[in-house]
């Protein structure tokens, strides 16, 4: 699986629009050139002053032709996004006065994009933090109908082909909730079941990992993922899991058929691996990365109403393309 090349494959087929609040960051503008070029998006709008996104261009040697500039304090539909914000958090206390003032942060803005349909996906996190990038998506695009909780996934591949979709595998969550309730666990399964369809283009069979396999083990860290299963069941949710469970249970079968004879995954081979909490998320996936020398894509944002995507600060124009790409293929 060629996983950038499935993913650019799809965006170029789409032809969404994509918006970058972070406009006159020197890698994004260089990504922007690149997706444009590539024919990956059908637009690209660059948020902030006109005259900094130019001078940040013109010194990368960049030219923005074919791509949007919008300042969102000199735009003409200032007045009609910050109703927009108002009507959407009055009752959080928001007020006329102050939605004026903060829709035109780039971050509210390009979220707000997305929220009316100007926009269908949003990356960001090149300068600004990954609270502040999940701070505007969730106030304003918000979360996927039914749950409540976003999160973050990787795509593992390059590993072997037993394991998975020929090796490839969604680990989740990786990057975002330190220790989630057994309500939040459920909520991040759904939304990593939704995107192993997206990212591998696969139905998902999912597996909730624990030190523990079918009670083996007694303690609260346990429990929470047993709740968080049992929440899944009440849910009916669409799609085939199991937890919790050891990780060699999960991916072996005869180890699966030793721990947890009758598994409603049994037969089944898992591409979906939902982590306890974070630390044994990004633990996991490191490990993965370098003794099986895998691929690691993402971490991806999930569980939005709409697309959105947060970078690293430390990311390069590589990593913006790849991220943006994404991010439209979903949209």
């Amino acid at each position: 699986m060629d996983f950038v090349k499935e993913m650019k494959a799809k965006a170029a087929s789409q032809q969404k629009n994509l918006v970058f609040p972070e406009g006159s960051e020197p890698r994004t503008i260089k990504a922007a050139r690149i997706l444009m070029d590539e024919g990956l998006a059908a637009s690209i709008t660059l948020l902030g002053k006109a005259e900094k996104i130019n001078a940040a261009a013109s010194a990368e040697g960049v030219k923005l032709d074919r791509i949007n500039l919008v300042d969102p304090a000199l735009s003409s539909l200032c007045d009609s996004y910050a109703n927009e914000l108002y009507e959407h958090r009055k009752h959080k206390g928001m007020t006329p006065e102050q939605a004026k003032i903060d829709i035109i942060d780039p971050l509210r803005w390009g979220a707000m994009m997305i929220r009316k349909g100007e926009a269908d996906a949003f990356v960001a996190g090149a300068e600004n933090t990954t609270g502040d990038v999940l701070r505007a998506g969730l106030t304003i695009i918000g979360t996927t109908p039914g749950l409540k909780t976003a999160s973050s996934c990787f795509v593992m591949s390059g590993m072997d082909a037993s394991y998975g979709s020929e090796g490839s595998l969604i680990f989740s969550d990786c990057a975002v909730l330190p220790d989630p309730s057994a309500e939040q666990l459920a909520d991040i399964a759904e939304s990593a079941a939704q995107s192993c369809r997206e990212l591998l283009g696969i139905e998902p069979v999912l597996a909730l990992l624990s030190f523990s396999t079918k009670g083996s083990a007694k303690h609260d860290l346990v429990s929470k993922v047993q709740q968080a299963a049992d929440i899944l069941k009440s849910r009916n949710v669409n799609f085939p899991f199991d937890g919790e469970l050891q990780v060699d249970a999960a991916l072996v079968p005869s180890v699966m058929d030793s721990k947890a004879p009758g598994s409603s995954i049994a037969g089944k081979k898992v591409n979906t691996l939902v982590f306890p909490g974070l630390e044994a998320g990004n633990i996991g996936y490191k490990l993965v990365q370098r003794f099986a020398k895998a691929n690691a894509f993402g971490p991806f944002l999930q569980g939005f109403a709409k697309p959105v995507s947060d970078l690293s600060r430390g990311a390069t124009v590589d990593d913006i393309v790849v991220t943006s790409a994404v991010t439209l293929a979903r949209a």
